[in-house]
């Protein structure tokens, strides 16, 4: 089940002095749900990238700590550097990672920018997504004229600050000021040629790139550049939008490489940059090797990338998480330089809780062990949902394997939708397993309540009857998803391999067992209940899924004893 997640990516006006820079990168620690994933200083710059994620409400009280801690370390009236700053804190981006839109990230900017403007006296400009007006959503508008520039800046009406004061107070004469915005998700990607010619990386690059090349008379490398009436010169515009792009040669490997900012994966995402460099190279007779992820990327742009190459080969999409990462590091040559390791490179794997234990985490044996042990949970609602786990599982693998079966090829996207409607109700009840867990141990813990007052009494009662509730949900959530699930195994059983019918027919079972063992949980739990409206409502609708799932399985049962 994904959750928002959104980056930080502030870039703080200091890159010399670790000490500040790491007080300044732990306050980030500080806020549990947020993980510090990067902090990147530059000397010359005098300027640090600090990267981390996690939920949004988490990210921008931990961005505020930041920024308010940098604006007590960083006296901006002393700072010099090579890069265009005018803050401590100078940028504050906010970027989607995953289940979150831009325009509603955007939301958040203006939330941690309103907060940093009133309790920070800290004059705040909103850009990119952000910008409040057109003018403001380029950077370099908004910091032009620098910290030296400030004082002018912020008593001209048309630069008034989106939030904070606007005036060149003693306080912001050492914070400076600080630009926050929403924007796309940026992956830095190399890709690799069989070549050490920076030249022709180059070229590859200038085909690929949106700036593309510049247009001149006769010999497009050295003849005369083409002005257009401004006197700019004009551009022949490269073959993918929302990219940028040079080439370089790697002395530790010995090879060229191209080196692209993708400033936008909802626009050119990686696997499509990957694919257009593979074809350009080749017409320039060069050779694509892999490539070379810099940083972090989200789960679904690799998920994206699988999906694209298993589509290019009519193979099936319904496969599990762990095979579509494989696909995609064997496909875009992600391990070509270095091993790839998906729990490091990977966003949402980055922020896995390793101390939370799951039941679906467990090996088989050790899932067995744990369920005969003393203790309740995990019980009925939990094996309920992995049976039916193993249910769906099978209808899946039927459809797989007749999306691949020889002289078929014509019908493998009839059985990958299939696959694919498999592997989302196996996720779905892998999730509920641990769940129906979950809302057990809120009875117990709703039990264990003080109950010495009328207040907790009533506290405790309240409690109770809520975690009931839920516990009543979950499983009832198990059935409907069971039953649902059944639809898979009876098109397979219709229109899949007929040698994998008992295949199927095993699924369709284990689909009646997850729905009667869940039925048997919501009616215990059901009676427990003050709410009898309530209660009368789920046990209704359990009962018919319930009558439905039964005759069901009395039609498959009949199916196949009559084809086998």
């Amino acid at each position: 089940m994904q959750k928002q997640l959104i980056e930080c990516v502030p870039n703080i006006s200091e890159g010399r002095d670790l000490d500040k820079i790491n007080q300044i990168a732990k306050t980030v620690e500080t806020v549990e749900g947020v993980k510090l994933l990067d902090v990147d200083p530059g000397k010359a710059t005098n300027r640090t990238v600090i990267t981390f994620v996690g939920e949004p409400e988490q990210v921008i009280e931990a961005a505020f700590r930041l920024i308010q801690k940098a604006s007590e370390l960083i006296d901006m009236s002393k700072h010099s550097g090579e890069h265009p700053r005018f803050g401590a804190t100078d940028v504050c981006p906010l970027v989607p990672v995953s289940d979150i839109t831009l325009e509603e990230t955007a939301k958040y900017a203006h939330k941690l920018g309103e907060r940093v403007g009133k309790e920070l006296e800290i004059p705040v400009y909103f850009y990119e997504k952000a910008a409040t007006e057109e003018k403001r959503k380029n950077l370099a508008n908004c910091r032009s004229g620098e910290y030296e520039g400030l004082p002018k800046k912020l008593t001209n009406p048309e630069w008034k600050p989106d939030a904070g004061p606007a005036r060149f107070t003693e306080k912001v004469s050492k914070t400076g000021a600080i630009a926050i915005s929403a924007r796309d998700f940026l992956i830095a990607y190399n890709i690799n040629l069989n070549t050490t010619s920076t030249r022709r990386a180059n070229a590859i690059a200038f085909d690929i790139r949106e700036a593309g090349r510049i247009k001149r008379e006769g010999n497009p490398i050295t003849g005369k550049k083409i002005l257009d009436k401004n006197g700019e010169p004009v551009r022949i515009p490269g073959k993918l939008k929302a990219v940028k792009g040079i080439g370089w040669y790697i002395e530790e490997y010995g090879i060229a490489q191209i080196s692209y900012n993708l400033t936008n994966i909802s626009i050119t995402p990686m696997h499509i940059a990957f694919d257009e460099t593979c074809k350009a190279a080749t017409k320039r007779g060069l050779r694509v090797t892999g490539s070379e992820l810099i940083g972090l990327i989200p789960l679904q742009a690799m998920l994206d990338a699988a999906d694209y190459f298993l589509i290019k080969q009519q193979r099936s999409l319904g496969i599990s998480e762990s095979e579509k990462i494989k696909i995609a590091v064997k496909s875009l040559g992600l391990d070509d330089l270095k091993p790839f390791n998906p729990s490091e490179k990977i966003i949402e794997y980055q922020l896995k809780d390793e101390t939370e234990k799951k039941l679906v985490d467990l090996t088989l044996t050790q899932f067995a062990d744990e369920t005969a042990g003393e203790s309740p949970a995990p019980g009925g609602g939990s094996i309920s949902a992995y049976v039916g786990a193993l249910g769906v599982a099978l209808g899946t693998m039927v459809a797989n394997l007749s999306a691949h079966k020889a002289g078929w090829d014509e019908r493998w996207e009839y059985f990958s939708e299939w696959a694919e409607k498999g592997q989302a109700y196996k996720e779905k009840l892998m999730y509920l397993v641990d769940e129906d867990t979950r809302a057990f141990n809120k009875i117990i813990d709703a039990f264990r309540m003080p109950k010495t007052t009328d207040t907790e009494k009533q506290l405790r009662a309240q409690a109770i009857e809520d975690a009931t509730k839920y516990a009543t949900e979950i499983p009832f959530q198990v059935m409907e998803t069971a039953y649902q699930s059944m639809e898979v195994m009876q098109a397979m059983l219709k229109d899949g391999l007929q040698s994998s019918l008992s295949d199927a027919g095993v699924g369709i079972l284990c689909a009646r067992t997850a729905v009667l063992g869940a039925y048997f949980n919501v009616k215990i739990n059901a009676k427990e209940l003050k709410d009898k409206d309530f209660s009368k409502f789920i046990l209704s609708k359990a009962e018919g899924v319930y009558t439905k799932t039964v005759q069901l399985e009395k039609e498959v049962i009949k199916y196949l004893n009559d084809k086998m």
